[in-house]
This record gives structure tokens, sequence and C-alpha cells, in this order.
């Protein structure tokens, strides 16, 4: 059988997982995970967007119960868990400032920073990106290539439901300070979040740039600029104003596509 075909028996059957046909190729794919061959969602062949690997996912959960607590110790600094951190930094020519920590079955491309940060089990960081200080990458979501995630941004996990998307950051993507993206939001290539845009399934993302609004959820057009905002809503107690995200333009075709969050901000007028 495959690795697929025995990782689908043991998610049906638990018991399995003690067997070492079973035990080795969970390994294997977490292994996979760890070096890049495989990702847990990646872009469909025809270009219609992103395909999740559902079964990837059930082997990262798997892992866990296969896999014994123990004691971690770098330096003076310990550790207790059950998944081992990522190392080889070096070999895979990456760049890690203490205190950044990326657990073992997660993927770091050549040409990567991670500032102390944290990247967890599955997620798939690709080159030329910045994971700034203090910002989290969850497990099993997907950042593109020449991404920036600035301090403190937020990228949510998922592991359950298996059906359930990761976050997806797509090629040169920018999140401003305080981005927090999660439950399956896919932010497309070049756009621009500024602070503090908070962004889950529900969200609503009003493009505000013609005559009438036009409402994205869960999905943040290529190369649209988006700031926090607010809405009215009706409620028994009265009205009241809850958060949204507005798209208030277009990064331009001529800007760098490392350009500063601010010089993209003050080409749309937005005062920064």
């Amino acid at each position: 059988m495959d690795l697929k075909e025995i990782i689908e028996g043991a998610w049906e059957d638990r018991s399995l997982i003690e067997e070492k046909e079973v035990a080795v190729a969970i390994k294997t794919l977490i292994d996979d995970l760890d070096m890049g061959k495989r990702r847990i969602a990646e872009p469909a062949a025809d270009g219609s967007g992103w395909v999740v690997n559902e079964w990837m996912k059930k082997a990262v959960i798997l892992y866990f119960p296969l896999m014994k607590m123990q004691l971690i110790e770098v330096g003076p600094f310990q550790w207790h868990d059950k998944i081992k951190l990522k190392s080889g930094y070096d070999q895979l020519g990456v760049r890690v400032v203490p205190h950044a920590i990326a657990r073992y079955g997660s993927y770091i491309s050549a040409g990567t920073v991670l500032m102390p940060s944290y990247v967890n089990i599955g997620a798939y960081v690709d080159a030329g990106t910045m994971v700034d200080t203090w910002a989290t990458v969850g497990s099993c979501a997907q950042i593109g290539k020449n991404v920036h995630l600035s301090g403190g941004v937020g990228v949510g996990g998922v592991l359950e439901p298996v059906q359930a998307a990761p976050v997806i950051i797509e090629d040169n993507a920018f999140l401003g300070s305080r981005c927090i993206v999660v439950e399956g939001v896919r932010v497309g290539k070049e756009a621009v979040l500024g602070a503090n845009v908070v962004l889950t399934a529900s969200s609503k993302i009003i493009d505000v740039t013609g005559p009438e609004p036009v409402e994205y959820k869960g999905y943040v057009p290529e190369r649209s600029v988006v700031i926090p905002g607010t809405m009215p809503k009706q409620f028994p107690a009265g009205e009241y104003q809850v958060p949204c995200a507005l798209i208030i333009g277009k990064r331009k075709e001529s800007t760098d596509k490392k350009t500063s969050l601010n010089s993209a901000l003050r080409e749309n007028n937005v005062a920064v």
C-alpha cells in the first residue's frame, strides 16, 4: 500500500498506529513535510485555486499519539514535548535569529529569515519570506515567496477538523503589525494588509473603491490594500459598530514588491 492508503487506514482504526508499517508511513510523511517534498495544501494544476491534502493533515494528527514526551535541551533552555525542533538551518540556507523556533515537520525554504518567532508543524514557508519578531505561523499554514509577516502577526493554524482549509498567504503579500489571519482565509498575491487587520472566515472584506461596495468573505483579492474598518449592525439592544476590513485600493504594478507598508498605504491616501 502507498502512504495515503496506510494513513487513511490508521485514521479509521487508531490501534493500527502501533504497527511498524504504519508508524514508518506516518514518520515518512512528516519527514517529507519537513523537507518540502510534500505540502498540506498546494496550488491546483489548472490554476483554479488551492487543493488541500486532507490525508496529510491526518498524518500530522496521528504523529502526536505516536511520539513520546521527551526533554529537549538547548544550552540552558529546556522544553518538554513530543515533537523535536527543526535543525540544520545552515545547510538549509535559512537565517534564524535567537529565539526563533520552528517545529520538526514544518518546511522553511532557503532565503527565509526567522526573527524571534514560531512556526508550527505542517506549515510551509517559501523562499525569501520574512517572519518578523513575535510573528506566528500556525500548523499547516501556507506562506508564499517573498512574503513579509510583520511584528506580532498571527497566522492561524488548523489540524481538526481535517476538512478545514489552512490559512494561505500567497506570494509577495505584506501583512502589517499585529494582523490576525485565521480560519482558512486566503490572502491573494501582492496584497497589503494594514496594521491590526483581523480576518476570520466570517469577516466581511468590503471593497469600497467603486460606487457600490463589493463584499468578500474568506478571500482578499490580489494586490488589494486593506485596512481595519467597522460597519453598523443591529442587535436587540441597539445598533453597534462591528469590525470589518476595507479594501481601499490596489497596489500599483509599478511599486516594488518589497515596498514598505507605509508606502503602499500612502499611495491610497491613508494617513500613517
